[in-house]
């Protein structure tokens, strides 16, 4: 495990090595290039091909993820990517590039507008940068910490602490198929959709007051949208109702919460002792 800190501590180690400024536009600076490979691909419809059980990967993955590492990473950040080895130095060094170079790669690979670019930076296993964007849409998600989340430049206001007695909630297709969901919230109206970084930052925008998992995540499919949502306001829990880590060994999470207090903590409820976090 990564070593905890005091936040004060920590906010001082971030502001001493690290110019958030300079990372954001790094990552700005390569995305219209990456979008535009995708767009390609995309357009082809080629397809992809299974790297393993259920794991689709296609060309523009891997032509995305290259061209990311190498205009992004520098000396001493770390990098982790779908579509390259965890070496573990994300444990070791204090920062890290966290990249998904096509998130959604099912619906992508068969020509489906539900996918992202995801490119997200941490300091010390903690999100501070993150940048999601859908090529098909046009649409650019992003958060600075402490300078709000933003769609398309706009500032997406903070969610309050409100309650939801009719939830919008967004899940997975291929999860939905393989296990119901309606049983956690019977009054909610459920939306399958490809991308599980876009419907974490659908979240953020409002277009949907939760996101429900209870499938294994990694961190290259969350680390972006996270610092969105937080930045809007809204916390990423376990289903156990606990606070996402990025410091694990295996940088995966079995279940994902994505809710405004009050409908966070009803969720939480109802799965306490049928679904344990691991």
């Amino acid at each position: 495990m990564g070593e905890l800190r005091p936040a004060g501590q920590w906010q001082a180690d971030m502001e001493m090595t690290v110019n958030l400024t300079e990372i954001r536009e790094r990552a700005l600076a390569i995305m219209p290039e990456a979008s535009a490979i995708a767009m390609h691909h995309f357009r082809l419809a080629a397809g992809g091909w299974e790297k393993g059980p259920g794991q689709i990967v296609t060309e523009a993955d891997i032509t995305i993820d290259r061209l990311l590492r190498s205009h992004l990473q520098r000396p001493g950040e770390a990098w982790l990517s779908e579509e390259t080895a965890d070496d573990g130095s994300r444990l070791a060094l204090p920062t890290c590039w966290v990249v998904d170079p096509i998130d959604g790669t099912r619906s992508f690979a068969e020509g489906t507008p539900e996918f992202s670019i995801c490119i997200g930076y941490m300091i010390r296993n903690r999100p501070v940068f993150g940048l999601v964007v859908n090529p098909a849409s046009g649409e650019t998600f992003e958060a600075t910490l402490g300078q709000g989340a933003r769609l398309n430049g706009g500032l997406l206001a903070p969610l309050g602490d409100v309650d939801v007695e009719k939830p919008r909630i967004a899940a997975s297709r291929g999860e939905v198929k393989k296990r119901p969901l309606a049983w956690l919230a019977p009054e909610a109206t459920w939306t399958m959709l490809g991308s599980l970084a876009l419907k974490l930052v659908f979240v953020a925008a409002r277009r949907f007051d939760a996101y429900v998992t209870l499938r294994r995540t990694n961190d290259w499919d969350i680390a972006a949208a996270d610092i969105i949502l937080q930045e809007a306001g809204i916390e990423m829990v376990n289903p156990s109702g606990e606070r996402i880590r990025y410091d694990n060994e295996r940088p995966s999470h079995q279940g994902l919460i994505a809710a405004p207090r009050l409908l966070r903590q009803r969720l939480v409820e109802r799965i306490a002792g049928t679904f344990p976090a691991r």
